[in-house]
């Protein structure tokens, strides 16, 4: 036999050491998906929640994409966003 062949046992022990470890990644894939919509439903109540007590929830969604940024990241698109209105005449 040659070097680079594998025997036919070589190849079924190493696609079925393969096939389990691709198993383990769906399952986990699977469990965090399974726990992201369980999140995206407890979001989606607390918006229904903020929305029933009279909050806007389009602001609100625009504030927590604004805490995400670092300071010098937020007053740079504010700049900008104060430029380009004031071009527009609308300042």
């Amino acid at each position: 036999m040659t070097a680079g062949l594998n025997t036919s046992s070589d190849v079924s022990s190493a696609e079925g050491v393969a096939a389990d470890e691709l198993k383990q990644f769906i399952e986990r894939l699977e469990r965090l998906e399974e726990e992201k919509a369980g999140i995206m439903g407890d979001i989606k109540e607390v918006f229904a929640e903020l929305k029933g007590r009279g909050f806007d929830a389009k602001a609100v969604r625009t504030i927590l994409r604004i805490r995400k940024q670092d300071h010098s990241e937020r007053q740079e698109q504010e700049a900008i966003l104060e430029l380009y209105c004031q071009a527009l005449g609308m300042a």
